[in-house]
């Protein structure tokens, strides 16, 4: 068998698939990216040239470290107008998606004359991380800048690690134009990370990183928190199908297989219902997996992070679900709207045996950004929110703090800031 089995009855069993994944990276990895961040920020660009040329293999001059239209231009000459047309209805779906978040800044007037209120802002610059390299990913420009677009991020500041002709995919650029990335810059890595925490070159310092990377840039990330805020510490991807004999053998076995050639640490799980149907979900996952271009990754994955899991009713496998909070949880079974409210963990859900998981990668709207790791369990997927900050605002008049003050006075007094207190005191005395 492909995929270790467990059986939901045996709890020591089930609980080795809720290891606790909260460390990112080890002690090598760590020290590695911790180096890197230090020369970026002592040397900027300098340093940014040179783990370019150490681990994409180019040289790029500063004049060449940012896209220019021309590259713009180049791209678009090299993609075929069908790739344009789905990316334009894609961008239109996670925009009309995402504009249903945005949040209204309020004033409240309550008894006294007292306002109380929010103002939502946009951040004003914010940086996206897309992988590449010999690799295309213009879906991840789509779901990390659309929704900054939307919720009115001024300057959206996209970085992706270049070929090695200095180049960037000419799919993912054609689409980072399309969605309202301002700015392009080939770098990637933790070195990438670096640049945008810190400034670089022609590169000025972000607000905000958000995207998906490696581990190094997930480490990176976690490093620069705090000189910079970030979306999440996203780690390998993770599909958990629920699935009845309803659900075609060959529809599942391709949905796992869809997690599993993303990377070999990915993790792959079939909760179903019996042994039969566990056994014709496995055949036809082998027999995809031959016709794979990623089979050697998709297979090492399979070994190391697949699972079946078998229940005995609806309500096991929920509460599994909701233990492993996975990124992606598909509930392939009949009348699956009848369980929805029993989801409490989970980055997306997707319903019914038509929806695979690469909708959402792709097309629908909800982003494809999601919290993984069981991070589910505290975090949502990344959204407009993202990318809005909140400021509080509030406004006493005179009756009010007469009314009001001295209760103000207890609490400062009680946790002795006697500062604090007089503040209010002073004006008091004076009425």
């Amino acid at each position: 068998m492909l995929m270790k089995r467990y059986y939901y009855s045996n709890k020591k069993e089930i609980s080795q698939l809720l290891k606790d994944n909260s460390e990112v990276g080890n002690k090598e990895q760590n020290d590695i990216v911790a180096n890197i961040l230090e020369n970026i920020k002592e040397n900027g660009y300098r340093a940014v040239r040179e783990y370019t040329g150490k681990f994409d293999g180019v040289l790029l001059d500063e004049q060449q470290f940012k896209v220019s239209q021309e590259e713009f231009d180049r791209a678009f000459d090299k993609v075929d107008e069908e790739f344009i047309e789905a990316v334009k209805l894609s961008i239109a779906n996670v925009e009309d998606y995402h504009k249903k978040q945005m949040l209204d800044s309020y004033l409240e007037e309550k008894e006294d004359g007292v306002v109380l209120g929010q103002l939502v802002r946009p951040i004003e610059r914010v940086g996206l991380y897309v992988p590449g390299g010999t690799a295309a990913y213009p879906s991840s420009v789509i779901m990390t800048a659309v929704p900054a677009k939307v919720a009115g991020v001024k300057e959206i500041v996209m970085i992706s690690p270049p070929d090695i002709n200095g180049e960037i995919n000419p799919y993912t650029l054609s689409a980072a134009k399309l969605a309202g990335v301002t700015e392009v810059y080939k770098v990637g890595g933790a070195q990438g990370v670096g640049a945008l925490a810190y400034g670089a070159g022609p590169l000025k310092r972000v607000d905000k990183i958000v995207g998906p990377g490696n581990i190094f840039v997930t480490i990176a990330k976690k490093m620069v928190y705090g000189a910079v805020d970030i979306d999440m510490l996203a780690g390998p991807s993770e599909i958990l199908v629920i699935a009845d004999e309803g659900a075609k053998p060959e529809y599942i076995a391709a949905d796992l297989l869809s997690q599993c050639e993303h990377d070999k640490l990915a993790a792959s799980i079939l909760v179903t219902f019996s042994e039969d149907y566990a056994n014709k979900v496995e055949s036809e996952v082998a027999k995809q997996l031959d016709l794979l271009i990623r089979k050697g990754i998709a297979k090492e994955s399979l070994k190391s992070n697949g699972a079946v899991i078998i229940v005995d009713s609806i309500e096991e496998a929920l509460d599994f679900a909701n233990s492993y909070g996975p990124e992606h949880l598909e509930l392939a079974v009949a009348e699956p709207m009848n369980y929805l409210e029993g989801i409490k963990n989970a980055g997306a859900v997707f319903l019914g045996y038509f929806t695979p998981e690469p909708i959402g990668d792709y097309f629908a709207g909800p982003n494809h950004v999601l919290p993984t790791n069981g991070t589910s369990r505290f975090y949502s997927p990344l959204n407009t929110h993202t990318y809005l900050k909140k400021t509080s605002v509030i406004s006493y008049t005179k009756e009010a703090l007469i009314k009001k003050g001295k209760y103000i006075e207890k609490l400062a007094e009680v946790e002795g800031f006697g500062a604090h207190k007089n503040a209010v005191s002073v004006r008091l005395k004076d009425e």
